[in-house]
């Protein structure tokens, strides 16, 4: 299990919030995703096995959000 924090600066409210967990909680091989808006970051616990962090941050940008 990798637990690994990615920069998202354009995390501000709770639907950033909302829209981020939302996308990242069904990817398999993710067992936790939480948004920090304070920090403007996410975290992720998931396998590598079963999904890389391409992945993770396809997810994240997908709703509109850079990810550096």
């Amino acid at each position: 299990m990798v637990h690994e924090t990615i920069s998202v600066p354009e995390i501000h409210c709770g639907h950033c919030k909302s829209a981020i967990e939302g996308a990242l909680a069904p990817l398999d091989g993710v067992s936790a995703a939480t948004v920090d808006i304070e920090a403007r970051a996410v975290t992720v616990d998931y396998d590598p096995d079963a999904v890389g962090r391409e992945a993770l941050v396809a997810a994240i940008e997908d709703q509109g959000y850079d990810v550096p």
